[in-house]
C-alpha cells in the first residue's frame, strides 16, 4: 500500500474522469474542477465512470508522481457528497478503506479525541 504522509491533503475528485489524462490533463483538473494546486503537495484521487479505475495525481518533492489502478473485478465505492460538489476532501484512511472496497457510507467511526488546529 501508499505510504502517505500524515500532512498530507486527500482530495476526491467525484466527476467521472477520462483515464487516457495523464500528468498535465490530471494537474489541469485538480486546478480547474476542485481549485487545488498539486504543487501544495496534495494528492489528487480520480476515479472513471465505471469507478473500476482509479488515478492519484501526487507531488513528490521533485516532481509530479502517477498511480494508476485497474480492478479486474468489482468497483470503487464513492463516499456521499453533495450533488454541487465536484470533490471532496478525504483523509489516509478513507483512501485505505475505498482501495480495500470498504463501503465508507456503511463504516462506522468512533469517536477520537482531536486536537484543536
Amino acid at each position: 500500500m501508499l505510504n502517505i504522509p500524515t500532512h498530507t491533503r486527500i482530495y476526491l475528485c467525484t466527476e467521472p474522469t477520462d483515464m487516457r489524462k495523464s500528468f498535465d490533463g490530471l494537474h489541469a483538473l485538480a486546478v480547474q474542477v476542485l481549485q487545488k494546486d498539486p504543487l501544495e503537495r496534495h494528492l489528487f484521487v480520480f476515479l472513471n465512470r465505471r469507478r473500476d479505475r482509479v488515478k492519484l495525481l501526487w507531488w513528490d518533492r521533485d516532481g509530479l508522481a502517477l498511480f494508476y489502478k485497474r480492478l479486474e473485478g468489482g468497483t470503487f465505492e464513492l463516499p456521499s457528497a453533495p450533488d454541487s460538489q465536484h470533490g471532496i476532501k478525504i483523509d489516509s484512511v478513507d483512501l485505505a478503506l475505498l482501495f480495500g472496497g470498504i463501503d465508507l457510507r456503511s463504516a462506522k467511526r468512533r469517536k477520537r479525541y482531536s486536537q484543536a488546529a
